[in-house]
């Protein structure tokens, strides 16, 4: 039992370590997307700072550091941006640089795993 214990944990944690899930690719109808996003103009009411890098090679694990793909099959998530806060799943704003780029908002980190 111990053993299969520690297969899973040991996988688990190998899954959560590689997952980058941060090439997006933005889809035209909501329910096309993984999850809905509202462009909040502040900071400070933010679950997620996030930095749109030029290449996807920057893109690192869950750390808001989003490159955005042509195409669908491209991208590891799929969002959509909503018009209105209350439709959102995740409120991010774009930062200029990628020291600046986290989660505020812990809780919602699972959302793009």
């Amino acid at each position: 039992m111990a053993k299969y214990t520690f297969l899973l944990t040991f996988t688990l944690i190998s899954v959560f370590s590689f997952a980058k899930a941060q090439t997006i690719f933005s889809v035209d109808y909501a329910n096309q997307a993984d999850f809905k996003v509202y462009v909040v103009d502040y900071a400070s009411q933010a679950d997620l700072l996030v930095n749109k890098v030029k290449h996807k090679s920057h893109v690192k694990d869950n750390q808001g550091l989003w490159f955005f793909v042509d195409y669908k099959s491209q991208a590891e998530k799929s969002i959509f941006f909503v018009e209105y806060q209350s439709q959102a799943d995740l409120l991010i704003h774009f930062v200029d640089y990628k020291s600046q780029a986290g989660w505020k908002t812990k809780s919602k980190k699972h959302i793009l795993y």
